[in-house]
C-alpha cells in the first residue's frame, strides 16, 4: 500500500517552535509528530510512503532517511532549487506536490493514502479504505465533528446521507458554516485524480482540488469516524497533544521508559530527591535531576538531562531537553523550547533577550545569579568591611 505525507510547508503560526524545526518533526514526548503517523500507516500495512518537502527539508530527510528503521520504504520529492549554494524552497501545494511526485515516476498506480505531517491521528485507515474501495469514489475525506466556534479554523464538508460530498466551504465565519463536519486532512484517492490537478504549477486539494471534482461530476465521499485527531497548527495544539499523550488517550502511542511510579514514566538515569513529589502523568527524560522539595503536577513532559533545582513547582506544561530552573521557581504551564519562554497562546519571549537565563537555563551551562543577589551580596560585604 502506497502513501504520502505532506510536509512541505513552513508552520509559521507554530512559531516559534518551527523557527528550528519543521513542523512535522516538532517532538510529541520525545518523538517527531510524523514519525507517529509513519507508525500508524505501518500499522495498517501502507509500507511505501512518498514524502514532500521543502522547508528546512534536511531535518525531515536526514531523520528518516530510507525508512528502514521504520519498517517501511520512504522516498522524498524536494519542492525548490539551489540558488547560489543556498535553498530556495517553492511548494507546490498539497495537490501540486502528488502531482510533481506522478509526473517523475508513476508512483501512485493504485488507491493510495495522503494524510498532512502535522497532524496527531489514530483513525482506522484500514476500515476507511474499506468504506472509499465500497463507494466507487475517486476521493474519499476523512471529517470530523468540531464545536461550532471552530469551523472558521477548517474545511467545512457538507454531504448527503450517504456520505456523497454536495459542497466544501474553506474557513467559513460561524455564521455561514453549513455544517460543523470538517476536513481532518487524511484522504484516500484513485490514481486517476491526476486528470483534474494541472501539472507544474501550485494547486491545493482543499480549496481547489476537491471544487474542481464536484464540478466535474466526479464521485467524492467522506467518512467520520471517532477517533483521536490533533492537528498541530498553533502552539497550543503542540501542548494539547503532549496531554493527549501523557494521559494515555491516543491509539498506539505510549509514554516512553519505564513506570517509576503510578502515572510517572523516566528515562535512565534520573535522580529524584528523597523530599520530591511527582504527581502523574508525568514523563521524566533520561538523565535529568529532580531536587529537594520540588513538586511536579501533570500533565507534564521534562525532557532529557534537565536540572530542577531546589523548590522548584511545576503545574503542567513542556521543558525541552537541558533545561534548568532556578530554586523556587514556579511554571504554571509554560513551555520551555528552543531558548524561549513560550505560553500555551504562543506568546513567547527569548531567555537571552530578557535576561531570564537566571530562572531558565542550558542545565550544561553554569547557574546565571540575579543581578539583585549579586548586589545584595555586594553591599552586606561593603558594610561588613565598615564595620570593621
Amino acid at each position: 500500500m502506497k502513501a504520502m505525507i505532506l510536509a512541505a510547508g513552513k508552520g509559521t503560526r507554530v512559531r516559534p517552535l518551527t523557527n528550528v524545526l519543521p513542523k512535522p518533526m516538532i517532538p510529541l514526548i520525545r518523538k517527531p509528530i510524523m514519525e507517529a503517523i509513519i507508525d500508524h500507516l505501518h500499522r495498517h500495512a501502507f509500507d511505501e510512503i512518498y514524502i514532500n518537502t521543502s522547508y528546512l527539508s534536511h531535518a525531515i530527510e536526514d531523520y528518516f532517511r530510507d525508512g528502514d528503521r521504520f519498517g517501511v520504504s520512504i522516498a522524498y520529492s524536494y519542492e525548490g532549487k539551489l540558488v547560489d549554494g543556498e535553498f530556495l524552497d517553492q511548494p507546490l501545494g498539497s495537490a501540486g506536490g502528488m502531482r510533481r511526485i506522478q509526473d517523475h515516476c508513476g508512483f501512485f498506480d493504485d488507491t493510495f493514502a495522503v494524510l498532512c505531517g502535522d497532524a496527531l491521528i489514530d483513525v482506522d485507515l484500514t476500515e476507511v479504505l474499506r468504506f472509499h474501495r465500497a463507494s466507487g469514489a475517486i476521493a474519499t475525506i476523512v471529517t470530523k465533528p468540531v464545536p461550532r466556534e471552530e469551523v472558521s479554523k477548517y474545511g467545512v464538508v457538507v454531504t448527503d446521507t450517504q456520505g456523497r460530498v454536495l459542497r466544501f466551504q474553506e474557513k467559513p465565519k460561524v455564521a455561514e458554516a453549513a455544517s460543523n463536519t470538517i476536513n481532518t486532512g487524511i484522504y484516500l484517492f484513485e490514481p486517476r485524480v491526476f486528470d483534474h490537478i494541472p501539472a507544474g504549477t501550485e494547486y491545493d486539494i482543499g480549496s481547489q482540488l476537491f471544487p474542481r471534482l464536484i464540478a466535474a461530476g466526479e464521485k467524492v465521499c467522506a467518512i467520520s469516524l471517532p477517533f483521536e485527531w490533533v492537528d498541530i497548527g498553533c502552539v497550543h495544539d503542540f501542548w494539547n497533544a503532549t496531554r493527549l499523550i501523557l494521559e494515555g488517550r491516543v491509539q498506539g502511542l505510549k509514554v516512553p521508559g519505564r513506570e517509576i511510579r503510578p502515572g510517572v514514566f523516566a528515562g535512565l538515569g534520573v535522580t529524584i530527591a528523597a523530599d520530591a513529589t511527582i504527581q502523574g502523568p508525568v514523563y521524566l527524560g533520561s538523565g535529568t535531576r529532580i531536587g529537594a522539595g520540588v513538586h511536579i503536577e501533570g500533565p507534564a513532559m521534562i525532557g532529557a538531562n534537565c536540572v530542577l533545582q531546589a523548590g522548584v513547582r511545576i503545574r503542567g506544561g513542556i521543558l525541552g531537553d537541558y533545561t534548568r530552573v532556578t530554586e523556587g521557581a514556579l511554571l504554571d504551564e509554560r513551555i520551555v523550547f528552543a531558548g524561549k519562554f513560550i505560553e500555551p497562546s504562543g506568546q513567547a519571549v527569548d531567555l537571552v533577550d530578557t535576561d531570564m537565563r537566571w530562572v531558565l537555563g542550558d542545565a550544561r551551562t553554569p547557574s546565571a545569579e540575579h543581578p539583585a543577589h549579586a548586589d545584595l551580596r555586594t553591599a552586606m560585604y561593603e558594610a561588613a568591611l565598615a564595620a570593621g
